[in-house]
Formats: C-alpha cells, sequence, structure tokens
C-alpha cells in the first residue's frame, strides 16, 4: 500500500513526539511491504517564526493533498504576548475549521501494566476502555463575538459565545452511535442541559439520533456528573459524546485514569475521509529538546491512522501489542515515574520497534486478542 502523510511537527516536544511515530511507521512500511511517504508542513508558533502566521496556506495544501495529517503539538510561552490573532493555538483551530475535522476521538484505555502509574486505586480503573467523542468545530472556541473591552465606565469586560446548528451536533452524536455498535452499544451524551440553551438543544437532538440506533442505549449525563463519575466509576462509559469545550476538559481530565496524558492518541475525522491525528498531551515546552518526552501518544496515534485512515487493522494493532509489550517489561518515560526503568524518548522508541520486529511474540498475542 502506498499513502502520503502530512507531518506537522508544531512546537516544543512537538518535533521529537513526531520523529518516533514516523520512525514506527517506517519500521511498520519496512515489516509489512507497505509505501508510505513523508511531507512536512509549519503550524503553530514554529510558522509564526518563519511564515509569520501560525496556519500557512502552504501547510493547508500539504494537507490537502495527503491521505492522512500527523500533527506534534502546537504552543509555548515564547508567543504569550502575541496578538490573539497570532497565537500557535490559532493555526490548530484553522485547520480544524478549514479542514472540517468536525469530531475529536480521544481513546481512554488503561495498560494493566501503568496501573500504579494512576492516582486512583486499581480497582477503580481495572478495565477501563472507553472513547470521548468531542465536537471540535463548534461552541465557545469558535462563536462570535469573543472580545475583550472597556465599558463605558472604564470597567474591563469580556464576551465569549457559545453557538452551534443543530446539524452541527447532529453528525458528531451520530458518529457516537456508530462508532457504539462496533463496541458495547452505549452512548453518554453530555451536556449542562439544565442551564444552557445550547445544551438543551444538544439534549433534545441526541434523542432525535438515537432513534436511529435502537441497538444503542443512550443516557444523559450533566457535565458535573460527568466530571465525577469518570473519576468514582469510569468503568461505566462505553462512547462518551458532548460539545467542544466540555470535551477538552473532560478528556484532560481523563488522562489521569492512565497515568499520564502522554499516553493519550486522537483522531480529528473529517467529512471528506481527510483525518488528523495527535497526542492528547500538549507541547510542554518545559522538557522540549531534552530527549525525555513520552512519545507513546503519538506512536498509538500513528496507530489510529493506520486502522482508521488506511484500514489497515493487522499493522495497527501489532503497533499497539508492541507498546504494551514494552510496558510489561517496566520500562518507562519520565512522566511514568512509579516504578520501571526509565528510558528516554528515544529509547523508548527503539524498544517498541524492537517489540514490533519480534513476529512470534507479535502473533501470539494477537492470536490472543482473536
Amino acid at each position: 500500500m502506498k499513502k502520503r502523510i502530512a507531518l506537522l511537527p508544531g512546537d516544543g516536544i512537538g518535533p521529537e513526539v513526531l520523529e518516533a511515530a514516523v520512525d514506527v511507521l517506517k519500521s511498520v512500511a519496512e515489516h509489512y511491504q507497505h509505501d508510505f511517504e513523508f511531507e512536512y508542513g509549519l503550524i503553530g508558533g514554529a510558522a509564526i517564526d518563519e511564515a509569520g502566521v501560525p496556519l500557512p496556506e502552504e501547510t493547508v495544501a500539504v494537507c490537502q493533498g495527503a491521505d492522512a495529517i500527523l500533527l506534534g503539538a502546537v504552543g509555548g510561552p515564547k508567543w504569550d504576548q502575541h496578538p490573539s490573532d497570532l497565537r500557535p493555538e490559532k493555526g490548530l483551530l484553522a485547520i480544524r475549521k478549514q479542514l472540517d475535522l468536525f469530531a475529536n476521538l480521544r481513546p481512554v484505555k488503561v495498560f494493566e501494566s501503568l496501573a500504579e502509574a494512576s492516582p486512583l486505586k486499581k480497582e477503580y480503573i481495572k478495565g477501563v476502555d472507553f472513547v470521548i467523542v468531542r465536537e471540535l468545530t463548534g461552541g465557545l472556541y469558535f462563536g462570535k463575538p469573543s472580545r475583550q473591552y472597556v465599558n463605558e465606565n472604564g470597567e474591563e469586560e469580556a464576551v465569549d459565545t457559545l453557538f452551534y446548528k443543530k446539524s452541527e451536533m447532529e453528525r458528531v452524536i451520530r458518529e457516537a452511535f456508530r462508532m457504539a455498535k462496533g463496541r458495547k452499544g452505549k452512548v453518554t451524551s453530555v451536556d449542562k442541559a439544565n442551564v444552557l440553551e445550547s445544551s438543551k438543544l444538544w439534549r433534545k437532538t441526541a434523542g432525535e439520533v438515537a432513534q436511529e440506533f435502537p441497538d444503542v442505549k443512550l443516557e444523559h449525563m450533566l457535565v458535573d456528573n460527568a466530571a465525577m463519575q469518570l473519576i468514582y466509576h469510569p468503568g461505566q462509559f462505553d462512547i462518551v459524546v458532548t460539545e467542544n469545550m466540555f470535551g477538552d476538559i473532560l478528556s484532560d481530565e481523563a488522562s489521569m485514569l492512565t497515568g499520564s496524558l502522554g499516553m493519550l492518541p486522537s483522531a480529528s475525522l473529517s467529512s471528506s475521509g481527510l483525518h488528523l491525528y495527535e497526542p492528547v498531551h500538549g507541547s510542554a515546552p518545559d522538557i522540549a529538546g531534552q530527549n525525555v518526552a513520552n512519545p507513546l501518544a503519538a506512536i498509538l496515534s500513528a496507530a489510529m491512522m493506520l486502522r482508521t485512515s488506511f484500514g489497515l487493522e493487522t499493522e495497527a494493532k501489532a503497533v499497539e501489542i508492541a507498546v504494551d509489550q514494552v510496558l510489561q517489561s517496566g520500562k518507562r518515560t519520565k512522566d511514568l515515574a512509579k516504578g520501571g526503568e526509565h528510558c528516554t524518548t528515544k529509547a523508548i522508541t527503539g524498544e517498541v520497534k524492537a517489540a514490533l520486529a519480534d513476529d512470534n511474540a507479535i502473533s501470539n498475542i494477537m492470536t490472543a486478542y482473536v
């Protein structure tokens, strides 16, 4: 199989973890006789420094000419004093909007070998395996007006607008139900319908979409209760679907179930089939360039790409098994500090590649999965 992959390293640890993912993808290509072509583009602070904008048109063109996109991370204090339209995060928001990346999938799966890294007791997180489906192109992050100003009395004020169309809600909720059909058959729709008009419409829309999927159970949950339930009883969830800001917050909270943001991959889906994959963590500029960042979320994001964009289920599962094998061997990056042997970014990547090359181990575990 021949595929072209757009690479957007971004800022901070983004280039390091993306390099790790690319190294693993090259091993997959060699091992399974695929041809992956890579083309780089600028985004975020790196794009501001070199091109003067957080998302150059050249980058959009690179992405549109690819079969899938891998992104590292954007942002950092270096650009904190820039005007709001010249902040690195604007590049991320812009590419989501320009490519219509409407649904963000964030799997939350606890590796048994990392149970000790979670601040929760083992009995609370055992068997946790769910996906947060976050609406990605609407809500507070894109609503207009959004500004700070001084009123007629000289007092500073600010306004942000939470705006959604019903059609935007329908498509992401429908995606959540489609996913649930292939899993445990349960969707938890999260809103704040007791306060917000947008959430009242969200709840109504979820109920209407649910009628299209009679074999999938729908439950509604207020966001404050959902935040509590993620810690109190995370095993109850299968697919969690919610709007943009709630999804952002809840998925970061869910990272504590796995012990580190460095373990969470994500996929952003478009209606055109051109999807973007990235680790959930940020740019972590305080550790950039030190060869200590955890690349496993980026590597697992590449596995999601193999499965979702390219239909390469065997290859995707092999990467996931390789990551699990490395963790079971006791090797850890610095963020997974409890127990095990500390490894650098490059060293843990090398361990994943070595595990991936162990045909017998991968084959035996793959058979067990089946």
